[in-house]
């Protein structure tokens, strides 16, 4: 979902060409204040900022931002851009923010398999180790079958997921 913020009369017409273009529902504010509340309450993708609010309303700049969660902030003079630039910046913010989130996706992806991984195959370990000790009782060998069955059964789980530990 996109907020755009402007007092601006071509705010309807803009926001139905986002949607046309986007494919994401448009929700206008008049002023930063109505935007601040809009933010707590929605999550949005993209908050698209007239550059004249953040000029005229500065006490109530600070506001937005702190609500914007993850939502990329998008400034544009509706003064001098036609409907068709907004788009086009709109559409750009939304390929940059995919790219960034894929790569977010990615890194998270990356450490979460170096670590549970290495973590899966020392448990594997020291359970295979424990259970080769002389004169184990057989009550500790069966919880520690049943603690290498368990882990093993993570590391399929982990490889069905696409994470290779």
């Amino acid at each position: 979902m996109i907020l755009l913020i402007t007092p601006s009369q071509r705010a309807p017409e803009c926001a139905t060409e986002l949607k046309r273009n986007t494919g994401e529902d448009v929700v206008v504010a008049e002023c930063l204040r109505r935007s601040v509340t809009l933010l707590r309450s929605e999550d949005y993708t993209i908050a698209v900022f007239d550059q004249y609010l953040l000029e005229t309303e500065a006490d109530q700049v600070d506001a937005a931002m702190q609500h914007l969660n993850t939502a990329v902030p998008l400034q544009v003079n509706f003064g001098i851009s036609g409907t068709d630039r907004i788009v086009r910046e709109v559409r750009a913010a939304l390929s940059r923010r995919k790219r960034e989130q894929r790569a977010a996706r990615n890194a998270a992806a990356s450490l979460l398999q170096s670590e549970i991984g290495s973590t899966v195959t020392a448990l594997l370990l020291q359970c295979e180790l424990a259970l080769e000790t002389p004169s184990l009782p057989s009550t500790a060998a069966e919880k520690l079958r049943s603690a290498h069955d368990l882990a093993r059964k993570l590391r399929s789980q982990l490889e069905s997921n696409g994470i290779q530990p």
